[in-house]
């Protein structure tokens, strides 16, 4: 009677004298179907090429071994897996919080921020606080929410009506853009701006002390989602 007795179950492939089988399905190097041969043979092969013999499909009868260097082929993985997990988009939901009462210019800032968030494929959950009398006036809130998305309409869409929820009416607004285009065309404005500053090295120490003031300027106006500015 089998029992396990414990300790993790390897997902790494069986290589070389860690294959227990008679006989195997032999891959050469280039992808090239060599037949099925005694393992004796593959692991001499392996050695002849100076490579690994690797069981690539373990469940096929008889199993299936490829000849590879083992090691470059983990490495390589390695570095898509890494490459996958940098452009994989995270849909992220910012918010932005307004009273129906706001002023002009304060409006302006936040629908500056709206915009932003849009431009880099994020939603943005839209919040209409009210507080005292101004309860008893929804439709402020309404116009205001249908003002914002006809201003942005260009970049987002509604994907959530405003509803009563409260005290606050809510909107959401989702981008036109999906956020792998927006991270791709960042890193194409990335990879312009340092060919550009490469080219014109006379003006790079310029761009750079105004990137640095933009950068102060986003991080002053910065709304996370975590912490929502107010009107």
């Amino acid at each position: 009677m089998w029992c396990y007795r414990g300790g993790s179950i390897s997902a790494e492939p069986r290589i070389n004298d860690r294959i227990r089988v008679p006989e195997v399905r032999l891959v050469g190097p280039s992808g090239e179907q060599v037949g099925i041969v005694p393992l004796a043979k593959a692991l001499e092969l392996a050695q002849e090429y100076d490579l690994d013999l690797v069981e690539v499909a373990a469940n096929a009868r008889p199993p299936v071994c490829k000849l590879m260097d083992y090691g470059k082929f983990k490495y390589e993985s390695a570095m898509k897996a890494r490459e996958a997990r940098k452009n994989q988009a995270h849909t992220v939901i910012k918010e932005m919080k307004l009273r129906p009462k706001i002023d002009p210019h304060d409006y302006d800032t936040k629908k500056g921020h709206v915009v932003r968030f849009l431009k880099q494929g994020d939603k943005v959950k839209i919040t209409i606080m009210f507080r005292g009398r101004e309860q008893s006036r929804p439709e402020l809130g309404f116009r205001l929410l249908q003002r914002l998305a006809n201003d942005v309409q260009d970049l987002g869409f509604i994907e959530s009506n405003p509803k009563q929820d409260g005290r606050n009416m809510i909107m959401v607004l989702g981008p036109h853009k999906k956020k792998t285009e927006a991270m791709a065309e960042a890193r194409e404005a990335q990879a312009a701006r340092k060919a550009d500053a490469k080219a014109n090295p006379g003006k790079s120490q310029n761009l750079a002390e105004d990137q640095v003031d933009e950068d102060v300027v986003e991080a002053s106006a910065e709304t996370p989602a975590e912490a929502p500015a107010e009107a």
